[in-house]
């Protein structure tokens, strides 16, 4: 059997384990390892290779026997990945401005995805904003004969609670788990220093304590109340580890959005993203592998939407959305009656029909909200400043350990995700393993009503490109409502610059 691997994004964290079972000789450089372990797994396990890989991965991989391409992405969606058939020719690549630069291929804007991401505020579901570019969803492959590409999905999230253990033992085997993955961290010496981002939470406090990361590294801001950076100093302190702040200004902050949005590839409502890029710059000055506590909120039950009750009539959609229906409505110019925004939940909100509330919302936002948001800023930002990011705490063993942890131990004595925080207690003092939610806040939206900085956010809004798709009304009632003293219209209009800029960055 001859295999060509095609492309590989991603790092596998189970390497050692895997070079035994598949016979591959140490020591070899990392690229040249990744490629035997990709190449002789798939020549014994085939497509299932995916059971034994232990990471993120995003994978192309040529079978001449079979003369046939497999295109396959990890189990929860850590990397991105895409596709098209352009010209007769299947191209893929994890960067969809890769495809949208390949010849011949046509720019057109996919209108409902406009439609959705207004919705939602981040690019939800298989669809992009480009016709006939496709995003393969975590736990699928795609396979292309020459003629037809046809999706498989060979991974779904299942949660099937166990409560055969008690909350210490869920904590136990959560230690244990963390401790595995993260020794596979440490056990590979080719990438001997690395550092880890860290916010005032626990997720990204206890990964810093049980890592080998020998500086943490966070952003702050001048406003009070949206600064995390004096908690993550003093966790930084409690675990005797170097400290990074970079303080973000307003200004930096605007001139930056245009480079992510552009190295994004497509829009995305999320303001955190700019403020994570910023970041990243600063770390790579220093550093070139990070971690970061992505997964957490999505398996164990993280977010305050997860505890709302929402009724049985309902469909749950996901933990984001920022503009109702009716105002998307009134605000498009080709508003599609269509187009409804639980097609691209309904397949999944199906599928978990008669779990626990908690195991409803979970599955769907690790299915559509965590690699259509969280991913897609981490993965293409990271990248984009040349910074490796590893997320440990998104690996499939941990996840597996997740889903059979009962609802009543994720939310115990008003805490969210109780019995991972009771895990993290073993590595750090209770003040922070049991500390309040509290997030990655960025203050733009007292930024966007600024006039010394929202003059070319204003421009962009009531420009020719916003002419062609919104009611200039609509939108200016929005604006001076959010001027006026509506705080919590700043994630529409944030959104609505996103794409603006995007699109005339695109066409």
């Amino acid at each position: 059997m001859t295999v060509q691997i095609k492309y590989f994004s991603g790092y596998i964290r189970n390497f050692k384990s895997l070079c035994d079972e598949l016979g591959i000789e140490l020591p070899l450089s990392r690229e040249e390892r990744e490629k035997q372990i990709l190449i002789k797994a798939y020549a014994k396990w085939g497509v299932k290779l995916t059971d034994h890989l232990y990471g993120m991965f995003a994978i192309a991989l040529y079978d001449e026997e079979k003369d046939k391409l497999f295109c396959i992405r990890d189990q929860v969606g850590q990397k991105q990945m895409f596709y098209s058939v352009i010209n007769g020719e299947f191209v893929c690549s994890g960067d969809i401005n890769e495809i949208a630069a390949t010849q011949g291929f046509e720019k057109k804007l996919n209108k409902r995805m406009l439609q959705q991401y207004l919705f939602y505020g981040y690019p939800i579901g298989d669809e992009t904003f480009y016709e006939d570019v496709f995003k393969l969803m975590p736990g699928h492959y795609v396979e292309w004969d020459g003629d037809t590409a046809v999706e498989h999905r060979y991974f779904k999230p299942e949660f099937e609670p166990d409560s055969s253990k008690s909350v210490d033992e869920w904590a136990k085997e959560i230690e244990n788990v963390v401790e595995e993955i993260l020794a596979e961290e440490r056990g590979d010496t080719e990438l001997p220093y690395k550092e880890s981002f860290l916010s005032g939470g626990v997720d990204s406090s206890y990964l810093l304590a049980a890592s080998d990361a020998v500086a943490a590294n966070t952003v702050g801001y001048g406003e009070s109340g949206y600064d995390e950076s004096d908690l993550a100093r003093k966790t930084a302190e409690i675990l005797g580890k170097g400290f990074n702040v970079k303080m973000i200004t307003p200004e930096e902050y605007f001139d930056r959005i245009p480079t992510v949005i552009d190295k994004m590839g497509q829009p995305l409502g999320d303001a955190s993203a700019v403020a994570f890029s910023i970041g990243c710059k600063a770390v790579k000055e220093h550093a070139d592998i990070v971690y970061s506590g992505e997964g957490i909120d999505e398996f164990f039950g993280g977010y305050n939407a997860h505890k709302r009750e929402i009724p049985k009539e309902w469909t749950y959609l996901t933990c984001s959305h920022i503009m109702s229906v009716e105002f998307i409505n009134s605000l498009m110019l080709d508003f599609d009656d269509s187009v409804k925004i639980e097609d691209p939940i309904a397949s999944v909100w199906q599928e978990v029909q008669g779990q626990d509330e908690l195991a409803k919302k979970l599955t769907v936002d690790i299915s559509l909200w965590l690699e259509g948001d969280i991913y897609l800023n981490t993965d293409r930002t990271s990248t984009a400043c040349g910074i490796e990011l590893h997320t440990p705490f998104s690996d499939l063993r941990l996840f597996n350990a997740a889903r059979k942890i009962p609802a009543e131990y994720k939310f115990m004595n008003d805490q969210n995700k109780y019995v991972f925080r009771k895990a993290a207690s073993s590595k750090l003092p209770d003040e922070v393993a049991f500390r309040k939610k509290v997030g990655f806040p960025v203050p733009v939206r007292n930024w966007l009503k600024d006039e010394r900085y929202n003059k070319p956010i204003e421009d962009k809004l009531f420009g020719e490109t916003s002419k062609k798709f919104f009611d200039q009304q609509q939108l200016r009632k929005l604006w001076v409502s959010f001027i006026e003293g509506e705080d919590i219209y700043w994630n529409r209009v944030y959104a609505i610059y996103a794409f603006l800029l995007w699109y005339d960055l695109k066409f």
